[in-house]
């Protein structure tokens, strides 16, 4: 197995080999890990998963790759580079639903498998979609986070990526939904940080100085809970406001540690990215078909079954909190 990942930005295309030869091996299967924007956590934790994977299943290479930036754009180009390649298949979280559609569209139509995961694709524009929990789960869990801290409730307030991102609007939604499950919980605003860390740290702080009664920030990306702990310790307001969402353990260890954060949940990411090669193998394939009902075998993980849009989830959110954090901080 030879493991290659690519940097795209902007018109220029640096490649750098971690393992193997730089030229192909013609007989194995080329499946693309396409992530929001490379020198993420979230999305490193998953291209291991990945290349887990390929290492069981065999003859496998896998190209992790997405743009420098959260950008339709960036993935487009990205996208097209992959088809002129001809790679077996695309595995993508996409930085917009509608807008990389068409470039995925063009794939399929060369014959490459393509798959959503984490973030999803309009339907047109993939064969199926992986989601890393059920989104009404994830809803009322990052709400539940909240509100298990607030016994006598208050002001939230929600700090999410972009605001064309599938999966955080649906969970925000979500989250919406059961709020009338939490009385006294009050959801006061939603902002958006673009997945990028100096946004992300101006609009937490941005929060606190528009809510000063606020009791805490909700952050369902690993960029931005990680931005709002270090705005809420910078204001000195460690005990004031807790800071909670999806984060990874290895980034908010220090946030539990120093009590900015009393608790956060995530998904395994090694396991989605496990999950979304082991389903673009089977489809690529022809082991499994793409269709409502099919059941997909994802190897260590079992098995998803796909809805009526061909869409299924990989399992539920795992909270982490002071006397768990220590176990999993070192894993991802």
């Amino acid at each position: 197995m030879s493991i290659t990942r690519r940097l795209f930005g902007g018109s220029a295309i640096a490649t750098a080999m971690l393992a193997g030869n730089a030229a192909y091996a013609q007989d194995d299967m080329r499946i693309a890990l396409v992530v929001k924007a490379l020198g993420i956590g979230f999305f490193e934790a998953a291209a291991e998963g990945a290349e887990e994977a390929a290492a069981e299943l065999g003859n496998v290479e896998i190209i992790y790759t997405g743009p420098t930036d959260t950008t339709a754009e960036g993935q487009i180009e990205v996208i097209n580079s992959l088809i002129a390649q001809g790679v077996d298949a695309i595995a993508i979280s996409a930085n917009d639903p509608d807008a990389v559609s068409p470039a995925l569209q063009r794939a399929m139509q060369r014959g490459i498998t393509v798959v959503s995961w984490d973030s999803g694709v309009n339907e047109e524009g993939r064969m199926m979609h992986l989601n890393p929990s059920s989104t009404p789960l994830i809803g009322n869990t990052i709400i539940k986070l909240a509100a298990d801290h607030m016994p006598d409730g208050g002001q939230v307030a929600i700090l999410s990526a972009s605001a064309t991102a599938t999966n955080q609007n649906a969970w925000i939604e979500a989250a919406e939904e059961v709020l009338p499950n939490y009385p006294g919980i009050e959801l006061v605003a939603t902002v958006y940080g673009d997945d990028l860390s100096d946004k992300s740290y101006r609009e937490a702080q941005g929060l606190m100085a528009s809510y000063p009664d606020l009791k805490a920030i909700i952050a369902p990306t690993t960029v931005g809970i990680l931005a709002s702990c270090q705005a809420v310790s910078d204001a000195d307001k460690i005990g004031e406001i807790n800071v909670t969402g999806l984060g990874l353990p290895s980034e908010m260890a220090g946030c539990v540690v120093s009590g900015a954060t009393e608790s956060f949940a995530i998904w395994n990411p090694i396991d989605l990215g496990y999950s979304a090669t082991m389903i673009a193998h089977a489809l690529a394939t022809g082991a499994a078909t793409a269709e409502p009902g099919a059941e997909i075998p994802t190897g260590r993980m079992g098995s998803v079954t796909l809805d009526d849009t061909n869409t299924a989830a990989m399992s539920d959110p795992f909270t982490y909190d002071a006397s768990n954090i220590d176990q999993f901080k070192d894993i991802f």
